[in-house]
């Protein structure tokens, strides 16, 4: 597949409490904005799908949610659900299907409304109350975050670190749902979530939409001079009960660096931290992006509070990681995330990220990790 896939159009709506719009219409802003940037008309879509996670009312249940909003009708429309990983196994299936001379243009696009709602739709069901009670994502995430404390002796004061990072860069983005930086300080005296975490070591809950068009990589001149190519992609899926498993060592995710494996093996990597030059991985919490930093080998294991203090993952870096804010300023609706770091990189690759803007890069990755670490998806964009 490697070079058979171009996306010539993305799209992304401002991230946050989007009280003023529903479903639909962050799905329409969301497939307009792409439309125009690949400067076609609906109508050349041929094949349309959606990313959507926690439906609501209905909404995105099926995929007539999409073709109802874009009136996107006649035409095959697949709904996707991955856990986190939603948007970016969307973005792999569209992309086969391209890949595989079924369709010449496809849609895929992420969107979800979790804001003005009773819940997030992400309660067990069926489960025995005493196996459901705390089993929450912060909860989960915690307590890897303390094996991985006892295991490599860091702390709190990096978490606290990624926090500032990401909201230094998510400044700069003006579709991030947070855009104000914080202090060291800030996040360590936050409100504790569950330990090690504080408020502000915690992704928010958030409104927001995003979509790609991807086409044949021999039809990609025709739309635009500066199409960006997938050159790899990897899904992995482990237990979804990693704790019960005593072979993990669950100071990171063996889903993550297996889709990675795979990726890279598409796309020729061999050594990622050399020749990747910017990443947007999937920071739910701040410890989180530290697992990926190694999980994605982009330093040896224990090693990411060094890798990430000495600057190595800021802007002006030597991989500047989660440029947009990631999902720590950006926010996380869940089916959009993907899709919206699919937009992030793909404006780096063309030099249109503004402030955020990473000197002369060429090769991207995406990276998504779902529920307890269980599933992750892994891209790489490059420029053609």
């Amino acid at each position: 597949m490697r070079d058979q896939v171009a996306v010539i159009g993305v799209g992304c709506t401002r991230f946050g409490d989007n009280f003023d719009q529903s479903y639909e219409d962050m799905a329409l802003e969301a497939a307009s904005l792409a439309l125009a940037d690949a400067g076609i008309e609906a109508d050349r879509i041929e094949a349309a799908w959606l990313a959507t996670f926690s439906p609501y009312g209905g909404n995105g249940k099926a995929s007539v949610s999409l073709a109802d909003s874009l009136r996107l009708y006649g035409k095959p429309v697949t709904r996707v659900e991955n856990f986190c990983a939603t948007g970016t196994d969307a973005f792999r299936n569209a992309a086969m299907a391209v890949a595989s001379g079924v369709y010449d243009i496809a849609l895929v696009l992420g969107v979800e409304k979790l804001k003005d709602r009773p819940v997030r739709g992400l309660a067990g069901e069926g489960d025995h109350p005493y196996r459901s009670d705390g089993l929450t994502a912060p909860g989960i995430f915690a307590l890897a975050a303390n094996r991985y404390f006892h295991e490599f002796h860091a702390g709190r004061a990096a978490l606290a670190q990624v926090a500032v990072k990401n909201h230094r860069h998510g400044a700069l983005n003006p579709k991030a749902h947070f855009r104000a930086e914080v202090t060291e300080r800030q996040v360590l005296d936050a409100p504790l979530v569950a330990w090690p975490f504080g408020l502000l070591d915690c992704c928010p809950t958030t409104d927001g939409a995003a979509a790609a068009i991807l086409c044949r990589a021999s039809l990609a001149s025709s739309f635009r001079s500066d199409p960006v190519l997938l050159r790899g992609l990897g899904l992995a899926v482990t237990s979804g009960r990693p704790w019960y498993d005593a072979a993990s060592s669950y100071t990171g995710f063996e889903a993550t660096s297996l889709a990675a494996r795979a990726a890279y093996r598409m796309a020729g990597v061999s050594d990622p931290l050399d020749e990747i030059d910017v990443a947007e991985v999937h920071d739910c919490f701040t410890w989180t992006e530290l697992a990926n930093y190694e999980d994605l080998g982009f330093c040896p294991r224990g090693h990411a509070p060094s890798f990430l203090a000495e600057g190595r993952s800021s802007l002006g870096g030597d991989l500047p990681v989660n440029t947009s804010g990631g999902l720590i300023s950006s926010g996380h609706p869940i089916g959009a995330s993907g899709l919206r770091m699919v937009h992030e990189i793909v404006l780096q690759l063309r030099a249109q990220a503004g402030p955020r803007q990473v000197p002369n890069a060429s090769l991207g990755l995406v990276h998504n990790l779902g529920g307890p670490g269980s599933v992750a998806c892994v891209l790489l964009l490059g420029r053609s």
